[in-house]
């Protein structure tokens, strides 16, 4: 019972928790991109050791290196800021090993879920009955996804996976799952789904085309490390699909 849909157009650009790098003040031009000058500093005082910017270092170890903050601005006076650990200075190369991380993402094609949802679309479910939703795991619906980015001497490998998939469930509330789902079988009957599922409270006759409208939203994690440095970045890819909720009626 299991039904895919999915929007890879549909995709966010980058956003959230972003850990940028670099050197020495530096512009780029290259696809039409505008130019940016950046600067790093040390951040004083360094930030607590629960940060993400730490990158799974300890402050105080001998290893533990710090954390900078980069600030790039455009020629249109955009101003970008991120931190990033590093185990010693940054590296004066005008390479941006965030920009590199980036490059590593477009290259796996992260989609949005593979929507699996009962009752499927065509058929119609009932108000109070469980729906289940998951979705399939590839390495572009949910992760692991890695890739890498090479710029002169600098490579820098990417792993990506989804830490969470937001369902907006078409009639005001939102479902929060943390796991890819479980694929439903009809020998789970009338059960709810262990780890993603809902309960609508009303049917679908009121919405538009009498069907509502879903949207699964994940989040990709992303890990990155290269050029001595380490960071993490996120992003979401939605999908769409549609279900159909009747009323039950009960006969005297």
């Amino acid at each position: 019972m299991y039904v895919g849909a999915h929007d890879k157009e549909s995709a966010p650009g980058h956003g959230g928790q972003s850990s940028d790098s670099g050197g020495k003040p530096s512009s780029k031009g290259k696809g039409g991109k505008p130019k940016k000058k950046c600067t790093v500093e040390k951040m004083d005082p360094q930030p607590p050791a629960d940060n993400l910017a730490w990158a799974g270092h300890k402050p105080g170890d001998a290893d533990a290196g710090a954390i900078y903050t980069r600030t790039c601005v455009d020629a249109s006076g955009a101003v970008e800021m991120g931190n990033f650990w590093s185990k010693g200075a940054p590296p004066a190369a005008a390479v941006d090993p965030v920009d590199l991380a980036r490059n590593a993402v477009d290259k796996m094609k992260l989609a949005g879920p593979d929507i699996g949802i009962v009752p499927k679309p065509g058929n119609k479910g009932l108000v109070g009955l469980p729906v289940w939703m998951w979705t399939q795991k590839s390495p572009e619906t949910y992760g692991p996804n890695t890739a890498s980015a090479t710029a002169g001497a600098v490579t820098v490998t990417a792993t990506a996976k989804v830490s969470k998939i937001v369902w907006d469930m078409g009639d005001g509330h939102t479902v929060t799952c943390t796991s890819a789902g479980t694929p439903y079988k009809s020998s789970y009957g009338k059960r709810r789904s262990p780890d993603c599922g809902y309960l609508y409270q009303h049917s679908s006759k009121d919405e538009p085309g009498q069907k509502y409208h879903v949207t699964a939203t994940s989040t990709w994690t992303v890990d990155w490390n290269g050029a001595g440095q380490s960071g993490q970045i996120t992003q979401t890819r939605q999908s769409q699909a549609q279900i159909t909720i009747g009323q039950l009626k009960v006969l005297n």
